[in-house]
């Protein structure tokens, strides 16, 4: 069977099942736009990540949960949250894990596909953090708003992408030390059955290839994390 997710600008359709539950997850990095978030939250289950809930205020998207140990969120946006009826956890600030890592710790435990935005861009330490997080988490899922997308293959696993516009850039990212059997249809630089590793990230800044004629790509690979990136918009 294949399942479907639709996002924003991108269409990500999965070899296999997917958990029936979709969050949007929304963190304290850079923010998605106004439009691309309202969008992303029609008809999913919304959570905030602390500072994350300062654009859901201004949006009035009242979220399920609120996440965080509040040390970066506006306070006046705490408080609507909490009036509005959102599940507070509150974290204290001296922890061994980050608000994000806890949020796809608790999407895991809940069975349910997870869309993170508002996590790119910024510091890259919280970046970097938030990516293998994710990638390592076992959360079905990926990052995106309007500017990028991070897609997560796990082993054995084969996803199609499509794009409304041309993506700029394509990048293959191994997230486990190796990943092995990496195939690709639709780039201009294919791979068939080979194996990428962390210390050697070679296969970036792939395009679409012009005889595949559409906006789409598939990436399979056979063991291993692998993370997609699709650049579709330049600062």
């Amino acid at each position: 069977m294949v399942s479907e997710i639709k996002i924003p600008g991108i269409i990500i359709k999965y070899e296999g099942k997917l958990p029936k539950k979709q969050l949007l997850l929304v963190g304290g990095g850079r923010q998605p736009s106004k439009a691309w978030l309202q969008e992303a939250a029609t008809g999913r289950t919304l959570w905030c990540i602390d500072h994350g809930v300062d654009i859901c205020h201004e949006l009035g998207l009242v979220p399920e949960r609120l996440l965080g140990d509040f040390d970066s969120c506006n306070s006046v946006c705490l408080q609507w949250a909490k009036e509005n009826g959102s599940l507070i956890e509150e974290f204290d600030v001296h922890k061994d894990f980050t608000d994000t890592q806890a949020a796809l710790k608790l999407a895991r435990e809940k069975d349910a596909f997870c869309i993170l935005t508002g996590a790119l861009g910024k510091r890259f330490d919280h970046t970097y953090s938030t990516i293998f997080s994710f990638g390592k988490s076992a959360t079905r899922g990926c990052i995106a708003d309007e500017q990028e997308a991070i897609c997560f293959l796990h082993d054995n696993e084969t996803i199609t992408i499509s794009a409304d516009t041309l993506p700029k850039a394509i990048s293959l990212l191994p997230i486990s030390e190796k990943v092995t059997g990496v195939t690709t249809k639709g780039l201009y630089w294919e791979l068939n059955e080979e194996e990428l590793s962390q210390i050697k990230p070679y296969a970036v800044s792939n395009v679409l290839a012009e005889k595949h004629g559409t906006n789409g790509f598939t990436i399979g690979i056979a063991e291993g994390t692998l993370a997609v990136y699709i650049c579709r918009q330049e600062n």
